[in-house]
């Protein structure tokens, strides 16, 4: 094999290796990387007339930029109905006018610590529902997503009452008191009246004994 022939592989194979590294290179920096994460409570109880508080926080790798940020809140009777939005960011926080929100909603959260939370006035009940907190936070390629279930409830469930639980268990365990202690009376009867049973057995075999050996005593004087 000439050299000039071991040369031109060489150098074809250096080609194809520094092709490869390329595509790997191309592919690692072209993948979709999402470091966001929106975390909410899946499921939220308030009370008619109330106000209620929309948690919605978000992680992410990248400081929010507000020329790149945006967030949406949209809102929707049931998960088949039409989203309908009611709060937005896109360099600056706007609460968009709904016929059903009117001006009830606020925003109550602190962009500077992830949080895009909103707060609703005087909940009705048609405002039961499924609520939608989606965050874009620019270079993060891929947008965060949370869901809150929203129950409206007319009036708080009155506190369950005690008094009987604590009345019941205290008769059952003076019950089972008295009972305990009735069991210990009558076993410690028995083992009394067993002892002395066996006491006035052990006394007549002594009286048995003590007549026996008296009647042999007086045997020979008769003779």
């Amino acid at each position: 094999m000439s050299a000039s022939f071991q040369l031109r592989a060489s150098s074809w194979m250096n080609a194809v290796n520094l092709r490869s590294v390329g595509l790997v290179v191309i592919f690692i920096l072209g993948s979709p990387v999402s470091s966001m994460e929106v975390m909410v409570s899946h499921k939220l109880n308030a009370l008619n007339g109330s106000t209620v508080r929309l948690g919605c926080a978000f992680t992410s790798c990248y400081k929010v930029d507000n020329n790149k940020f945006g967030m949406n809140w949209t809102y929707q009777s049931t998960y088949n109905d039409t989203e309908e939005m009611f709060m937005t960011y896109k360099h600056k926080m706007t609460a968009l006018p709904t016929a059903q929100f009117e001006d009830r909603v606020k925003f109550s959260g602190n962009l500077e610590k992830n949080d895009v939370s909103v707060t609703i006035s005087d909940v009705q009940t048609f405002d039961e529902g499924i609520y939608n907190c989606f965050v874009r936070n620019p270079p993060d390629r891929q947008q965060g997503h949370g869901v809150i279930n929203l129950v409206v409830i007319t009036e708080v469930p009155p506190p369950r009452d005690s008094t009987i639980a604590v009345i019941i268990g205290a008769s059952v365990g003076g019950f089972l008191a008295v009972l305990i202690l009735s069991m210990v009376v009558v076993k410690c009867i028995r083992r009394k009246k067993k002892q002395e049973l066996i006491s006035d057995e052990q006394k007549i075999e002594e009286e048995c004994k003590t007549d026996g050996e008296g009647g042999t005593e007086e045997g020979p004087k008769q003779l």
